[in-house]
């Protein structure tokens, strides 16, 4: 789609706030987060114009005090989903057409309204809902959503501006469309930035989405809504249902006008979706899009010419930060025999240090995980490991749900390379170390590579270049963001594309303008000027 073509501004990210102690920011977050608690929303479902309250809701609290109520959101039923979908494409003759540059501008807008007015109320509802502390909801909710919808932006103008060669006698030119449908955008808990990059970044390129949000990010989900709506997204291209997430699935895929789903959530149900698309695929109008990132088992591993410092801080901030709920976050690691004693010491230091409890307090550097569901399967492979020969849990492995969902990080020690929780994706505070014989570089590396079904990010700790060059070669394939003497967590957009392969994903890289070709179907236009008039090639005579 390119209507004429314009400068926009050059995507910047956007600095992180510190929320020092007496700083104007600190005093913002906690005056919204005080308001917000105190007060219950309602979230209806956004269909088109409307705002639809079925009268069928669910409760939403704060995990880090389960007993504390702080909004209600509405659930649909198929008829909705179905109107949501007829909404989307009748949507679609409007956005699709309009230009490039003004959808652009709206975007831009939305990052400026985050970067703003918003940006305390929205750190709040993810510290609220989600149990962020304070910086990883500045990160997130903020800086990262911030920066998705500017580098988007340049992006897109970057792909439209991609054109073919042409010559005096043709001219040559792309059309990048949208897709001919409605895209689907499903969400997960863990990224309020992710969240809204999902819809976002298919719309910008000028389809329209169905978009369902996780049940453990309403309350931010709401603020992206608000911030979509003042920002002049029109009624109807992005489109916010909640509820039965089998059946909202099903009446999407069943419709003839499925063009794509965008996904972020678990392996298991990605695939699952894959499955019914198969399924389905001679009923629909084109092949679908199918973008997905999803599980992750990801790994350091230190060689002996590591510096235990950095080292033990890849893992507690790589294995700890959010409560280990991120689709990075560090959940085993590789640790030389020669460090071990000195990597052990320093671990228990820092993790003895953290405080944890309630995102208000900003002294706590852990809390709550996101639901019971999630806490009772950590708390069962921690009861586990307290119980198997092979395993030993040297710093942590307490827990308690009486207030909130708060599991303590966790360091599990095995000498069982193919323990379990050294395979199983576990979302949550607790990290499996394996302590390798020196001699074995090669071989433990070997090893990372081959015991997981993921393949999404990884570590590697040296002072050693011929060291790192061995990992980087062996470890290709192991990790779709792959880091070198840092945490395998934190990617930022526009730096580090973020994506993973194998279990993990299709590798769209979010943060890029690869991810954003997705959602774009180019169309070749030929112009000849001077048109033949006559079929006979001169090879004739």
């Amino acid at each position: 789609m390119l209507k004429g073509f314009f400068h926009v501004p050059k995507a910047v990210n956007e600095p992180v706030k510190s929320y020092a102690p007496n700083s104007p920011e600190k005093a913002a977050v906690q005056a919204a987060y005080t308001s917000m608690w105190n007060s219950t929303i309602d979230v209806p479902l956004y269909i088109g114009s409307e705002e639809i309250k079925t009268g069928n809701t669910k409760t939403i609290s704060a995990p880090h005090d389960h007993k504390h109520i702080v909004g209600t959101y509405h659930l649909a039923e198929k008829q909705h989903i179905e109107k949501a979908i007829a909404n989307a494409l009748e949507s679609r003759k409007a956005w699709a057409n309009m230009a490039w540059e003004q959808r652009a501008a709206i975007f831009l807008k939305a990052a400026e309204l985050i970067a703003g007015p918003y940006r305390a109320r929205i750190n709040a509802a993810t510290m609220i809902g989600q149990s962020k502390n304070i910086h990883q909801a500045e990160i997130d909710a903020s800086c990262e959503l911030i920066d998705f919808l500017r580098y988007n932006v340049e992006f897109m103008t970057q792909i439209y501006g991609d054109q073919p060669k042409s010559d005096s006698t043709t001219w040559n030119r792309l059309e990048y469309r949208p897709l001919e449908g409605f895209v689907y955008a499903i969400t997960p808990f863990n990224f309020t930035a992710i969240a809204a990059n999902l819809p976002a970044s298919a719309a910008m390129m000028g389809n329209v989405v169905v978009w369902k949000p996780s049940d453990s990010q309403v309350f931010s989900a709401k603020i992206i809504i608000e911030v979509f709506k003042e920002a002049g997204v029109p009624d109807g291209v992005i489109n916010v249902v909640f509820g039965d997430a089998l059946m909202i699935t099903d009446t999407v895929l069943a419709s003839r006008d499925f063009a794509g789903v965008h996904f972020t959530g678990s392996t298991h149900v990605f695939k699952d979706i894959w499955a019914k698309i198969g399924a389905n695929i001679h009923h629909y109008k084109t092949y679908p899009r199918i973008v997905g990132e999803t599980g992750g088992k990801d790994f350091i591993i230190a060689h002996p010419s590591a510096n235990v410092k950095q080292v033990t801080t890849g893992i507690t901030r790589g294995a700890f930060e959010f409560q280990g709920q991120k689709c990075s976050a560090a959940s085993r690691a590789y640790i030389p025999q020669s460090l071990w004693p000195a990597v052990k010491e320093q671990l228990i230091t820092d993790v003895k240090s953290m405080k944890m409890g309630s995102p208000e307090d900003f002294g706590n550097f852990i809390t709550a995980v996101i639901h019971e569901g999630s806490f009772d399967k950590l708390a069962g492979f921690i009861d586990q490991a307290k119980k198997d020969a092979d395993a030993e849990i040297i710093i942590g492995g307490n827990y308690d749900k009486s207030v909130g969902y708060f599991i303590e990080p966790t360091v599990i020690v095995t000498t069982n390379p193919k323990y379990a929780t050294m395979e199983t994706e576990l979302f949550g505070p607790v990290i499996t170390i394996y302590v390798y014989e020196d001699a074995k570089w090669e071989e433990t590396l070997e090893l990372v590579d081959t015991t997981s079904e993921y393949a999404l990010t990884g570590a590697v700790f040296s002072q050693d270049r011929y060291a790192i060059e061995v990992a980087t070669t062996k470890l290709q394939n192991a990790a779709g963001n792959f880091y070198i003497n840092d945490k395998p967590t934190g990617a930022v957009v526009g730096m580090q594309p973020f994506g993973g392969a194998r279990a993990s994903g299709t590798n769209d890289k979010a943060g890029s303008a690869l991810n954003l070709l997705r959602w774009a179907s180019p169309r070749t236009i030929k112009e000849t000027f001077v048109t033949p008039e006559d079929y006979r090639y001169p090879f004739l005579g």
